[in-house]
């Protein structure tokens, strides 16, 4: 039987996530505190513990992948009236406002599934600190299993 202190705890680990809005890498290090603290009092702390952790892993890993993605769209857009080999300066440099090319529409509309990703995570996070909360296990979708 589940008593509110695991319960509490499990849901802090989840919630401690939102760390990360002040403390730097605080998504990973307030539920590894916590559930390294905590994991060998309950089943059910150990397993909310590392399903927050794969979770915030996951997360990071996709966002890279994105960021790799979207980044090289920006870069090839800024640097693509730029003549390296016959560079003379920035006596001949300008910028070029009018027609985008798709290649900015490709890295923006990335940029909107980053922003789109963000918001999702925030709403699976409250989700499964509710659920921890009324003393349910949670499975976050799209979550590669680091920690089993």
């Amino acid at each position: 039987m589940l008593d509110n202190h695991q319960k509490n705890i499990a849901t802090f680990i989840h919630l401690s996530t939102f760390s990360r809005f002040f403390i730097p890498f605080g998504n990973f290090i307030g539920p590894i505190i916590l559930w390294s603290a905590n994991k060998e009092k309950s089943e059910f702390i150990d397993t909310h513990g590392k399903q927050a952790i794969n979770f915030q892993i996951s997360v990071f890993l996709y966002a890279v992948i994105l960021g790799t993605l979207t980044i090289p769209f920006f870069v090839f857009k800024i640097f693509n009236g730029i003549d390296f080999i016959d560079f003379h300066g920035f006596e001949s440099f300008h910028i070029n406002i009018g027609k985008p090319s798709p290649l900015l529409y490709i890295g923006g509309a990335l940029g909107v599934l980053a922003v789109i990703g963000f918001i999702i995570e925030l709403a699976l996070i409250v989700v499964a600190s509710l659920k921890a909360r009324d003393g349910q296990v949670y499975k976050y979708p799209f979550t590669i299993n680091f920690l089993k």
